[in-house]
């Protein structure tokens, strides 16, 4: 019993040892696979290399596997003309791509600020009141300088025939410049009014073929039309 009780010992002692001197299995393999390049040049020579093929630059390669199998094409190299007509096609379709982001966007953010006419309304009155109340501030203001100008005018009555005082013509040129300010401001206050209008009315129409089921993004650009709506009256 004694002789069995020793072996066990030495074996729990050499068990560690005997898993450290177990050999380790073999790491796969990183290295890439072999490729073989092929190719036809446009004289008609057939070409095989184990890399790019530089004689075949300008025309397309096949890439195989051992075996022969398709492993992959390489497109014939682009001249300076082609590659810059292919980036400009590129620069094209990235600048359609990011179009057609920004127009789902303002789509589903429209639909967000406004989910019904009710609420697109009260917004329009709610804007075309604010223009409104700038008018009428600078309508009063030309009437107070009505009111101010006419003192002047009843003292420049006892110059009739004379050069006035050059205090009071600068008072007479000021009230005419100020009024003149305000008259241009009222003209700039009932363009925005049409402005804001003009806005509210693209939005709508925009907003009732969203509501009616149209994918936002689909309906062209509507950033345009906003611009359009947004750019100053210049013929007034």
């Amino acid at each position: 019993m004694g002789k069995f009780t020793t072996l066990a010992v030495c074996v729990a002692a050499l068990a560690p040892k005997l898993v450290l001197a177990q050999p380790t299995s073999a790491k796969p393999s990183t290295q890439a696979k072999p490729a073989i390049y092929t190719c036809t040049t446009a004289d008609g020579r057939r070409l095989t290399s184990d890399r790019p093929i530089s004689d075949c630059n300008a025309v397309e390669q096949r890439v195989l596997n051992a075996d022969g199998s398709l492993r992959s094409v390489l497109p014939a190299a682009m001249s300076p003309e082609q590659r810059a007509a292919h980036e400009a096609r590129e620069r094209k379709l990235a600048a359609e791509r990011s179009a057609q982001t920004d127009a789902i966007r303002r789509d589903r953010n429209l639909m967000l600020r406004y989910p019904n006419e009710a609420a697109h309304q009260h917004a329009r009155e709610s804007s075309l009141d604010d223009a409104n109340k700038a008018r009428l501030i600078s309508e009063h203001r030309v009437k107070d300088l009505a009111l101010e100008r006419k003192p002047l005018m009843d003292e420049a009555e006892f110059y009739k025939g004379k050069p006035l005082p050059s205090k009071l013509k600068q008072q007479l040129d000021a009230n005419d410049a100020a009024v003149d300010a305000q008259k241009q401001l009222i003209e700039n206050q009932k363009a925005e009014l049409v402005r804001i209008s003009s806005r509210y009315d693209l939005e709508l129409a925009r907003l009732k073929r969203l509501w009616a089921g149209a994918a936002p993004g689909s309906l062209g650009n509507g950033a345009a039309d906003a611009a359009a709506s947004a750019a100053p009256n210049l013929a007034r």
